[in-house]
């Protein structure tokens, strides 16, 4: 097997093809990590794409990130069959799911070493004919050295195209520990950082992050999710380790929110979307799943009930008795928990086809024949002028469209065969939930709805509206947590509610973002005065520009590293109502920086 170590003098070839890689990365950042020695793969990150160094560098370009190489089984023995630099970054693809690999500090030394004689115009016997700006790297580290060394940075510095000297960056990592007298001392850090810098002056910079979403759980209830959310707050002039943020910092709360969390207040709107949801996978597929029934009563004698009593109504005999049809249809329609129905309530006006979507959906119709039943009794009550109901002006469903020719005594010819049954259920459902939604944006939240055309459109395809009614579900899902969790009144609504429609008018459903809304602190105090912080840092800092240099301490209740070789992850993290709670647990994390100069 080939040595990689016993190459070319410093592996200048190796570094050139980073470069290349950087060249190509500037049309689209390679997916998988590339080859970079027989022990070392190679990533760019960049773009969109999160920096796992974020807490410890403040950059904003690309950067390389230096790992150990995750071999397939295979791998070796291919190796020694192959030409010396005939292996391939395909062999070396991490298998899904599999965390980083940390390198030895003494490895990653080595590569730091390498990298800055490539960037150092002094060094003039490699014969670079070229000379370029390398973006900066970072080498995972396995902690192997005392002081448990977690990450290895350099960063070129610059003037123009010319490279006048080095950033270096060192990250380590202790604990977890809950012994206070482990934590530094604010006074000792700024003077460390003096002696280490030559500085007269430094600044001071606080971060601390708060989870709030768990902190309110109902019950101490856990579920499975990846909902979150948390406030980070900023402040500056630091006065002590582990201090409360001022009001006078700015904040912003991050929202990440999945839908269909049993404990939600609009928990039984989710299952209605769901069954909105099926009907439109059946129309695309032609197979529909229908849910088992859930009464003796089936959806057809419902409906035919329902019928009736319109025919009565009609007729002039409608029993008093039965004025409370519309609370019944709420209630069947809502099934919302008491807490909730100030800020999420039914509407009152709902006009015959939402009443006819409550009672099929809430009597589960079971089958695709009961649902053509329903239907077959439903024109044939128009045709014959039995029934004229009413219905909101503007709805666009093939029932509605029969509902209006019945006031003018003909309707046209529906064959209830094929896909035009689900059709015409999932015509009035979206219709039913569109205005829902539209409601509360309207009424709770205040919004003006800049972008209501887009969500509620019926120029673009029906799978296209069930995917905007979709969206407009996640957004109520956040608004309602917001209001209920935090407490959040209508001027903290409507701009969340702002951010929310801009980014899905611009983007599919994603669960997974988080938006950010800028608050003052004094909004979310009460939550976060008397509780632990998931993460506390500060920086100390002196010079400006490229001079600036930096020493973070951060503690924080999860590894800050994805290599992190702890067997303990996520068992510091128990919460309690209102973040009250044991002595929690935290990492220690010390980022330092040094420069030296080329030139």
């Amino acid at each position: 097997m080939r040595n990689a170590r016993e190459k070319k003098p410093v592996c200048t070839l190796t570094l050139l093809f980073s470069f290349r890689m950087y060249e190509e990365g500037r049309e689209g950042i390679p997916e998988h990590p590339y080859l970079f020695e027989t022990d070392v793969e190679i990533c760019l990150i960049g773009g969109s794409c999160k920096s796992p160094v974020e807490r410890f560098w403040n950059g904003n370009n690309m950067i390389y990130i230096l790992q150990k190489a995750r071999y397939s089984e295979e791998s070796d023995s291919m190796e020694e069959s192959k030409p010396d630099d005939a292996i391939y970054a395909s062999e070396l693809l991490p298998k899904e799911s599999s965390a980083p690999v940390a390198l030895p500090v003494r490895r990653a030394k080595q590569l730091i070493s390498l990298y800055t004689m490539v960037q150092n115009p002094n060094m003039t016997h490699l014969k670079i004919s070229e000379l370029v700006v390398l973006p900066p790297l970072w080498i995972r580290c396995d902690g192997s050295d005392p002081e448990h060394t977690c990450w290895l940075g350099a960063e070129p510095l610059r003037a123009g195209n010319k490279i006048t000297g080095i950033n270096f960056y060192m990250v380590t990592c202790d604990g977890p520990t809950a012994d206070k007298t482990c934590f530094a001392n604010l006074e000792e850090l700024k003077t460390a950082h003096k002696m280490k810098h030559h500085s007269s002056i430094v600044m001071t910079k606080g971060f601390a992050q708060y989870e709030f979403i768990r902190a309110a759980a109902i019950e101490d209830t856990i579920v499975e999710s990846e909902s979150n959310i948390y406030v980070d707050i900023t402040w500056n002039n630091v006065d002590k380790i582990l201090e409360t943020p001022s009001l006078t910092s700015a904040a912003t709360l991050n929202i990440t929110l999945e839908s269909g969390d049993p404990r939600s207040p609009v928990y039984q709107l989710y299952r209605e979307l769901q069954f909105l949801l099926d009907l439109a996978e059946g129309l695309k597929t032609g197979v529909t799943q229908w849910p088992e029934p859930l009464e003796s009563e089936s959806a057809v004698e419902l409906v035919q009930q329902f019928l009736t009593d319109l025919k009565k109504k009609l007729d002039g005999y409608y029993i008093s008795g039965n004025s409370n049809e519309t609370e019944k249809i709420k209630c069947d329609t809502a099934a919302v928990d008491s807490s909730i129905k100030s800020i999420f309530s039914e509407r009152g006006d709902l006009d015959f086809a939402e009443q006819l979507w409550c009672k099929m959906r809430s009597k589960c119709v079971s089958s695709y024949q009961e649902l053509v039943e329903c239907f077959t009794l439903i024109i044939k009550s128009l045709e014959r002028g039995e029934i004229q109901p009413w219905i909101h002006q503007g709805s666009s469903s093939l029932l509605s469209k029969l509902i209006q020719q019945s006031y003018h005594g003909k309707i046209e010819v529906v064959s209830l065969s094929g896909i035009t049954p689900i059709q015409m259920l999932l015509e009035i459902g979206l219709d039913k939930m569109k205005k829902d939604y539209v409601s509360f944006f309207i009424v709770k939240s205040g919004s003006c709805l800049l972008f209501q055309d887009y969500f509620i459109s019926t120029s673009v395809d029906l799978q296209e509206q069930v995917h905007r009614v979709q969206k407009l579900h996640h957004m109520l899902e956040i608004m309602v947590s917001c209001a209920v969790l935090l407490q959040f009144k209508h001027e903290n609504l409507f701009p969340l509610t702002q951010i929310c429609m801009k980014y899905y008018k611009e983007n599919p459903l994603n669960e997974k973002h988080a938006f950010q809304l800028p608050i003052r602190p004094a909004l979310v105090k009460k939550f976060y005065q008397n509780a632990h912080p998931e993460i506390w840092k500060v920086d100390v800092s002196s010079g400006h520009g490229q001079k600036e240099v930096k020493t973070t301490w951060q503690v924080s209740t999860n590894p800050p590293v994805e290599h992190t070789t702890s067997n303990n992850t996520g068992l510091f993290s128990d919460f309690t109502v209102n973040g009250s709670g044991e002595e929690r647990m935290y990492f220690i994390t010390m980022a330092k920086c040094s420069q030296v100069h080329f030139t």
